[in-house]
């Protein structure tokens, strides 16, 4: 006899669709799973059959075969336990082939039967939904999974409640969406004491999604001001949510099924690998960037990162995917990021400070910097000095606006750029507008148009140089409720792109 499951094969941010097919004939008894399973995926035999034991039921001596289709597409996790138990169940007649057949299946089985939860329940869900079928996934997944209201999402907490279900015994219900997360305490720009031009320039990144690179030495307030920009950021829209939401399913990053409105920060430290940072390793998972999707990236020490990570942000910062590149495959995922990047200005970090530099000064200063290559430079929006607070400011009262106030400008100012792009595809803030689009979002005033010829020409900048200067004009013009982009605002933006750490770039 012969039966038929649905589960999916996670390709990037894509659940793609697999059917499970099981023959049980006579012969030699024997239990193969074909169609390029990996290890776990062949091991899942083992949890079957033990699961099944412990529910009293036995395999018979029979051949048994199943088949993972389309069979030239890598099946890789434990997920594929559940819709293999359940074809199997069907091929041997103990539950209906046709319930079995209209189900999208995923749960690694313990050895008691229990079903243990699992990566991709949020985008199974979607798969689910797009060929009309109902998504089986373990208790712990449900909450998660049932974000997908297309799709009806059955949640067993075993083995045994899945079989009774298809079997007519019981019904279970349909799952039921997780709370939506609360946002953590918020870390307020008020904190801060001083550091006025930088709190600035978090403003201006904030509002256009510009990136931003921050040097000072240490203690001058760089990590204090970069884990406070997620508290200016407006909430993640309901598609940005679904987007994020997707990657951190894949990540196992969900709690308890709730899908968080806030935007993603993720601070990799300076030792972290290419794969943990781009993407790759064993199945070639997410990595910090794309977890950043519609976030913020943060990299302190940002010149202590190795030298080809640093290199292989290039290409995601401007096109906002990232393509992992293996033998067997291309997976390809989002990573719409906020890069802000913190760096002392050299190894010692006292550059400026004649009684506590090094003895190498200032020729350490270009060779620690010197690491960030110019093609990378080039990417940052926003260059600024951060410098030391006096001790005596310290002791003064908070100054300055909370972060409240900050945000209510930004989220503004992003309203305006929605509507200004509502109908481009893959343009949602100033920093995504280029060519004719840029041109006529940010075109300058007379005025403007002229001191932005006399800074191209005075500091030989870059065509990329040039336009970002406009786009982060354009922001600027956003935050002061302006319609023209005019000199002040051109101003203003080529003077955090001009000078840095002493050297004009």
């Amino acid at each position: 006899m012969t039966a038929r499951c649905h589960t999916v094969a996670f390709e990037g941010i894509e659940a793609l669709p697999v059917e499970v097919q099981c023959a049980v004939v006579p012969g030699m008894p024997a239990f193969t799973i074909v169609g390029l399973p990996d290890k776990a995926v062949s091991e899942a035999r083992e949890r079957i059959r033990a699961s099944l034991n412990a529910l009293s039921i036995a395999l018979p001596s029979r051949r048994i075969t199943v088949n993972l289709s389309p069979a030239d597409l890598p099946k890789e996790g434990s997920h594929f336990d559940l819709p293999i138990a359940l074809a199997v169940m069907a091929a041997l007649g103990i539950l209906p082939r046709d319930a079995v057949d209209g189900v999208v299946a995923l749960g690694e089985l313990s050895l008691d039967g229990a079903l243990l939860p699992v990566a991709g329940a949020l985008p199974a869900a979607m798969t689910a939904a797009a060929s009309d079928r109902a998504l089986v996934c373990p208790r712990a997944c449900g909450a998660e999974a049932a974000w997908v209201a297309a799709a009806r999402v059955l949640a067993p907490a075993t083995l045994d409640e899945a079989l009774r279900h298809f079997a007519g015994q019981i019904a279970l219900p349909a799952a039921r969406a997780g709370e939506v997360a609360a946002p953590p305490p918020g870390r307020d720009l008020r904190d801060v004491k001083g550091q006025e031009r930088a709190k600035r320039a978090l403003e201006i990144a904030a509002a256009g999604r510009h990136h931003i690179l921050m040097t000072g030495p240490p203690g001058s307030g760089k990590s204090m001001l970069a884990a406070r920009l997620p508290g200016i950021l407006p909430p993640l829209t309901p598609a940005e949510a679904l987007e994020t939401s997707m990657i951190h399913s894949l990540a196992g990053l969900l709690a308890d099924g709730g899908i968080s409105r806030v935007r993603p920060f993720r601070e990799p430290h300076h030792t972290a690998s290419m794969p943990a940072i781009v993407g790759g390793g064993k199945g070639a998972r997410p990595g910090e960037i794309s977890l950043a999707h519609n976030g913020v990236l943060f990299l302190d020490e940002f010149p202590e990162f190795p030298r080809a990570v640093l290199e292989t942000l290039r290409q995601p910062v401007e096109t906002g995917e990232v393509v992992v590149a293996r033998a067997n495959a291309h997976v390809r995922y989002p990573c719409r990021f906020l890069l802000v990047a913190a760096a002392n200005p050299c190894k010692c970090g006292h550059l400026a400070d004649p009684g506590r530099a090094c003895g190498r000064a200032p020729a350490c200063g270009e060779d620690y910097m010197g690491r960030i290559s110019g093609p990378l430079m080039d990417r940052f929006d926003l260059r600024l000095e951060v410098p030391p607070v006096a001790f005596a400011d310290l002791d003064l009262p908070a100054t300055g606006e909370a972060s409240a106030t900050v945000a209510a400008r930004v989220a503004a100012a992003r309203a305006v750029q929605a509507r200004r792009y509502a109908g481009t595809a893959g343009v949602r803030t100033n920093a995504d507008a280029e060519g004719a689009l840029l041109e006529a979002a940010a075109e300058p005033d007379a005025e403007g148009r002229a001191l932005l010829r006399n800074v191209a020409e005075r500091f030989a900048l870059t065509a990329r140089g040039y336009h970002r200067i406009l786009r982060v004009a354009r922001t600027i013009a956003d935050l002061a409720g302006e319609a023209q982009v005019r000199r002040p605002h051109i101003a203003e933006a080529a003077g955090y792109r001009l000078t840095f750490t002493g050297r004009q770039l």
